[in-house]
C-alpha cells in the first residue's frame, strides 16, 4: 500500500480520494463543490480531448463555442427538458457588484438582471436557438458541431471527477434533414466512444439503449456506453441522444426539404466528460496507486539515473539523451529525472503513486554493461534487458501494457457478470457480488422504478447486441422476451 492511501478492500471510496489527492491529480476548491484539477490531472484531459477532437473530426464534425450564460426564456421552451435540469441549475440575477461603504462588497440591488441568465447546465437550448438562423434549407443540413465547454450542475453531493457541481466535457449537437440521418449519427457517435474507451482508455463497455426512465431529458432515445469499477458498481462512460423534433419544434427550426416542402429538422446531442478519469482511477488502479494505459498517462516513461558520484551521471546523462531524441521520434511521451533533492527510492514510490506506465533504471554498472532495469506499472515486474534496441523493447513493451491492462478488466467485468432469474436471487448477487446482473424485466416503468427504490439497483442499458430468449420479469413474474443489464451505479 502506498505511503497515504487507504486499501481499496478496506474503504473504496476514501481510497478513490486519496489516490487523486496523493497523486497531484486534483485537489478540492474553496467554491463548494468544484475542484481544482492540477496539471498531471489536467494531462490526462488533454490526451482525451485531442484523440476524441481528431476521432470526431474524421467523422465529419467542427468545433465552435458558445455562450456561458442562457436566457432562462430558452428553457420554458422545452418541457421535458427543463424539467429535467430545473434542480441542477445555477442562476445569474445581477451583474454588477459595490462597496456598501463599510469596506464589504456586496450584490448591487439596483442592477437586476431584467431576465435571469442560467449558467449553462447543457447547451441544447442555446445551439438550437442559434441554429433557427442558420438553417433554412436542405441544402444547410447536415450541421455537425462539437463544443469543448465547461458546465454547471448544482450538486448536493460532489466527489471528485465523478460528480462536481463544475466540470469539463465535449458536447456534440448535430441537425439532419430525416430521422434516419440522425439515428445513424447516434449510433456513430456511440460507436466513437466505445472505440475510445475500449482502444485507449483500455476500459470494456456495454453498449445499449437506455429505457424511458433513464433517457436523457427532452430525448426520444439514448445510447450509452457503460463499464463496471473494481468495487462492482457501474458507470455511465458516455451518452448519445435521439433528440427527434423536440427542439427544433420549440425553438422552430425548420427548412425547406427536396420536395419543397417545409419541415422541422432532426437532432442528435451526444457528450462525455471529466468522469472519464474517474473512470481510468476506479477500473485500473491498485492499492499503490494510480494503474494508467499508456495511451492516456501523461508520462509513459520515466527514467532514474543511480549514481554517486557526478561524472557518473554525466555518462548517464549522455547515453539518456540519445534514447530520450529515439523514443520522442516513435512519440512515447518520456521523462527524466535527474533530481538530486530526491533519492531513487523516493522516484520509484513517486512515480509507482502517479501510475507510470514503464520506468527506466539506469546506473553505472548499467552503463559498463550496457543494460538497463526496466519496471512494469501493470504486473509490478521488473527484467534487465540490453541498451541495444531498446526504443523497440519499450515501444512493443507499452503497447503489451496497453493490452493487458484491457484484458484485465475484460477478464474483472466477466467475473462479475452474472444471469439471474428470480428477484431472491437478484438481490442476494447485489450484496455478496456486485457487478452487472443480466436480468429480465417487464418492460414497465412501474417495475423498473420499484427494483430501483427496493434495491437501489438501475437499468443500466437494453444491450445493443442482447439475443431474444424468453423469460419471466425478476419482480412480476410478467412474460419477457430479453435480458437488460442491471446494477448499482456513480
Amino acid at each position: 500500500m502506498s505511503k497515504g492511501v487507504i486499501s481499496k478492500d478496506e474503504d473504496y471510496s476514501q481510497w478513490f480520494n486519496d489516490l487523486i489527492i496523493k497523486s497531484d491529480m486534483a485537489e478540492y476548491s474553496p467554491v463548494r463543490g468544484c475542484m481544482i484539477i492540477k496539471p498531471y490531472g489536467y494531462s490526462i484531459w488533454e490526451k482525451i480531448q485531442a484523440q476524441l477532437d481528431k476521432m470526431f473530426k474524421e467523422t465529419g464534425h467542427q468545433n465552435a463555442y458558445f455562450p456561458l450564460l442562457i436566457p432562462k426564456s430558452f428553457f420554458s421552451k422545452e418541457a421535458s427538458h427543463v424539467e429535467g435540469f430545473a434542480k441542477e441549475c445555477a442562476v445569474v440575477t445581477h451583474y454588477r457588484l459595490k462597496n456598501d461603504g463599510n469596506g464589504n462588497i456586496v450584490v448591487d440591488e439596483e442592477a437586476k438582471l431584467e431576465e435571469e441568465l442560467i449558467i449553462r447546465p447543457t447547451s441544447e437550448t442555446i445551439i438550437w436557438n442559434t441554429y433557427r438562423g442558420w438553417i433554412q434549407s436542405y441544402r444547410d443540413l447536415p450541421i455537425l458541431v462539437n463544443q469543448w465547454a465547461n458546465v454547471m450542475r448544482w450538486e448536493m453531493r460532489t466527489r471528485l471527477f465523478l460528480r462536481t457541481s463544475e466540470f469539463l466535457w465535449q458536447e456534440g449537437h448535430t441537425a439532419h434533414a430525416t430521422a434516419e440521418e440522425a439515428v445513424a449519427e447516434t449510433e456513430q457517435m456511440l460507436d466513437v466512444y466505445a472505440e475510445f474507451a475500449e482502444n485507449w482508455m483500455a476500459l470494456p463497455v456495454v453498449k445499449g439503449r437506455k429505457t424511458a426512465n433513464e433517457r436523457f431529458a427532452g430525448a426520444l432515445d439514448t445510447y450509452c456506453i457503460e463499464a463496471l469499477m473494481q468495487d462492482g458498481k457501474a458507470l455511465q462512460a458516455g451518452t448519445s441522444h435521439f433528440l427527434g423534433q423536440n427542439f427544433a419544434k420549440a425553438f422552430d427550426v425548420k427548412f425547406t426539404t427536396r420536395d419543397n416542402k417545409q419541415d422541422f429538422v432532426w437532432a442528435t446531442s451526444w457528450g462525455v466528460s471529466t468522469r472519464l478519469i474517474g473512470a481510468l482511477i476506479m477500473a485500473h488502479s491498485d492499492d499503490a496507486g494510480l494503474v494508467l494505459p499508456p495511451k492516456l498517462a501523461p508520462i509513459q516513461v520515466v527514467i532514474v539515473p543511480i549514481y554517486k558520484h557526478p561524472e557518473e551521471l554525466d555518462a548517464i546523462t549522455e547515453y539518456v539523451k540519445g534514447l530520450t531524441k529515439e523514443l520522442r521520434s516513435k512519440d512515447v511521451t518520456v521523462k527524466f529525472d535527474n533530481r538530486d533533492t530526491h533519492r531513487p527510492g523516493a522516484k520509484f514510490a513517486e512515480y509507482e503513486l502517479k501510475g507510470v506506465p514503464l520506468r527506466v533504471a539506469i546506473g553505472s554498472r548499467d552503463m559498463q554493461n550496457g543494460t538497463v532495469e526496466l519496471a512494469r506499472r501493470d504486473t509490478k515486474t521488473k527484467e534487465t534487458v540490453q541498451q541495444d534496441g531498446l526504443a523497440a523493447h519499450i515501444t512493443a513493451l507499452l503497447e503489451e501494457i496497453q493490452t493487458n491492462i484491457y484484458t484485465k478488466a475484460s477478464a474483472f467485468r466477466a467475473e462479475n457478470t452474472t444471469e439471474v432469474d428470480t428477484y431472491e436471487e437478484f438481490k442476494r448477487m447485489l450484496d455478496e457480488q456486485p457487478g452487472f446482473i443480466s436480468a429480465h424485466w417487464d418492460g414497465t416503468s412501474e417495475t423498473e422504478q420499484k427494483i430501483k427504490d427496493e434495491t437501489k439497483a438501475t437499468i443500466r442499458c437494453i444491450p445493443l447486441n442482447n439475443k431474444q430468449e424468453e423469460g419471466k420479469c425478476i419482480l412480476t413474474g410478467n412474460p419477457s422476451t430479453q435480458r437488460v443489464l442491471f446494477a448499482r451505479a456513480y
